[in-house]
C-alpha cells in the first residue's frame, strides 16, 4: 500500500477530531478544511445501499436536479432527425447529428460527451451504441428523461443539474455532487437533494436496513464517514 502524503495525513487528523456524530452539514465543512489539492477536486457521495441489483425489483435508478448543479460544463450530444436537430443546437447541444454521430461512437469508441439525449424516433439507431454507451452509463433511458421530443428541455435540465444515477452491481450509489470550491451550504444542500430522492425510491422488495453508510470525498482526500442514523433523520 503506497503511503499517503502529509495534506492526506493531515486531512484524516481533522476528520478524526471531529466531535460527536457527524451529519451532512458536518461533514460538508469538514470536506471544506480537508480539500487541501491545488485544484478544483470535485466531490463525491458514495451511499452503500441494502439492495441486490441483480433483482430487477431492487434497482435503484433514478435522476434528480442539484439545486447549485455540478460545477462543470455538461457536455450534452443530442441525436435526433433533421427536424429536431435545430433545436437542439439553438439549446445549446454541444454535438447534435444522428447516423454521422453514431457512426464515430461505434467505429471509434468517441465518447467525448457527458450525457445523451436522443427523439424517440431515433432509437433504432441509438440501440446500436448500446456496447460503447450502456457501460458508460451514457445509454439515453425515457425514465430519465433522455428519450423524449422534447430536447430543447431536456437539455435545459442537463444543464442547469439534473443529473442520472444507477446503483452498481456491488449495491454501492456513487455520483458527485459539486466541486470543494463550492460553498459547505451548497455542497450540503446538493447531498441532501440527492439523499432525499434515494430515500424516495426504496424499492418496496428491499428488506432490512436501505442505507447503511454514507461517505463523501473529494478527489484526492479521505472519506467522511456521515452517522447514518443522524443523516436520516435529518431528512425525514
Amino acid at each position: 500500500m503506497a503511503k499517503k502524503g502529509k495534506r492526506y495525513r493531515a486531512a484524516l487528523e481533522l476528520i478524526g477530531s471531529a466531535d460527536g456524530p457527524i451529519d451532512v452539514g458536518t461533514a460538508c465543512d469538514l470536506l471544506k478544511k480537508t480539500a487541501l489539492a491545488k485544484f478544483d477536486e470535485s466531490v463525491d457521495l458514495d451511499v452503500r445501499l441494502g439492495v441486490d441489483p441483480r433483482h430487477a425489483d431492487q434497482m435503484v435508478r433514478g435522476t434528480v436536479a442539484l439545486p447549485h448543479g455540478m460545477g462543470k460544463e455538461v457536455r450534452v450530444l443530442v441525436l435526433a432527425s433533421e427536424g429536431k436537430q435545430q433545436e437542439a443546437r439553438d439549446a445549446g447541444a454541444d454535438h447534435v447529428g444522428l447516423d454521422d454521430l453514431a457512426d464515430k461512437i461505434q467505429k471509434q469508441g468517441w465518447t467525448d460527451f457527458d450525457v445523451v439525449i436522443a427523439t424517440p424516433d431515433v432509437m433504432a439507431v441509438v440501440g446500436r451504441l448500446g456496447r460503447v454507451l450502456g457501460p458508460r452509463g451514457l445509454m439515453p433511458n425515457p425514465k430519465s428523461g433522455t428519450v423524449t421530443m422534447d430536447v430543447a428541455a431536456a437539455i435545459a435540465e442537463v444543464k442547469a443539474g439534473k443529473i442520472d444515477f444507477r446503483v452498481d452491481k456491488a449495491g454501492i450509489m456513487h455520483t458527485a455532487i459539486g466541486k470543494a470550491s463550492f460553498s459547505s451550504v451548497q455542497l450540503k444542500e446538493n447531498a441532501e437533494a440527492f439523499l432525499k430522492e434515494i430515500l424516495r425510491l426504496r424499492p418496496a422488495a428491499a428488506k432490512g436496513t436501505y442505507v447503511r453508510s454514507i461517505t463523501i470525498s473529494t478527489t484526492m482526500g479521505p472519506g467522511i464517514a456521515m452517522d447514518r442514523n443522524e443523516v436520516l433523520s435529518s431528512l425525514r
